[in-house]
């Protein structure tokens, strides 16, 4: 027995069944992303906490504040799929960081920063030849960017291999980041009316006219980097980070257009700390 489209017949219950699939497939999916999000948490308050706590290595009471500054490479990671390049922006801001111990070989540190940050994404206007498209009106090839700006906040734990006085030292960090919405601008030299859908192989544009509708986002940064000491002048670092949002900036629900719309940023970035506080310890290299 077939229905009116002439597809195979199926029980009331199948679609039923389907719906259920469906939504248990997302409760799946939400429960993994909340549970990736506190399992590193409780890494990070397990690295900030346990050391100290312990006494376990050489004690260090050091604070240190600068600046910082650099490039950001941005994307969206878009559901349905939006064919993009990254978008690069600056960031730059304070860093707080406090020593606290050496544990073993490793010195460990917690981070604060503040940053200001241009964030967002370009798209990868193609057509079927995988060429740009072509604007019927201006004959130019159609571009489209979303410049997001924020206010960045994070908090990490901070590893350290090398000298704290002199010398290089090599350094990981990892830890939450939270992003407190400002503004956002677009840049696209076609307007709705005069867009040559017909020839992009991406037929995704609902992006184009939506505002971020969530001004909070959250997520989990991480990076490596190296540090040089000069004594009574500093320290100089240089670090590479990767920040994962969990977060998304659009509504996720059944009735929103897009299933996920979190970011995704790579940082490149140059420091200057100064030391306000040192530990009185003669033995530290």
């Amino acid at each position: 027995m077939k229905s009116k489209e002439g597809s195979a017949w199926q029980p009331e219950g199948g679609s039923r069944f389907a719906t259920a699939l469906v939504a248990i497939g997302s409760v799946k999916m939400g429960m993994k992303r909340s549970l990736l999000s506190a399992a590193l948490f409780t890494l990070l308050f397990s690295l900030l906490t346990s050391p100290a706590a312990a006494q376990v290595g050489e004690h260090r009471d050091e604070f240190a504040v600068g600046v910082s500054g650099g490039i950001v490479m941005s994307s969206i990671s878009f559901v349905p799929t939006v064919p993009q390049k990254q978008l690069f922006g600056k960031t730059g801001g304070i860093t707080l960081r406090y020593t606290t111990e050496k544990y073993f070989n490793s010195v460990c540190a917690i981070v604060c920063e503040v940053n200001y940050a241009q964030l967002g994404w370009k798209e990868d206007i193609l057509n079927y030849k995988d060429d740009p498209v072509i604007n019927t009106v201006t004959g130019e090839p159609e571009e489209y960017e979303r410049r997001i700006n924020y206010i960045q906040v994070p908090l990490l734990a901070r590893l350290g291999w090398g000298r704290e006085r002199k010398g290089a030292q090599f350094f990981f960090q990892i830890g939450p980041q939270m992003g407190f919405y400002l503004s956002e601008s677009t840049k696209m030299n076609y307007t709705p009316e005069t867009r040559n859908d017909e020839m992009r192989v991406s037929t995704v544009v609902e992006q184009e006219s939506m505002p971020v509708e969530n001004k909070f986002d959250y997520g989990i940064t991480g990076g490596i980097g190296l540090e040089y000491s000069i004594p009574k002048a500093g320290h100089i670092m240089l670090e590479a980070r990767y920040y994962y949002g969990l977060g998304n900036i659009y509504g996720n629900t059944k009735r929103d257009y897009f299933a996920r719309s979190n970011f995704s940023n790579i940082v490149i970035k140059a420091s200057y700390l100064f030391d306000i506080v040192k530990s009185k310890n003669n033995k530290i290299k």
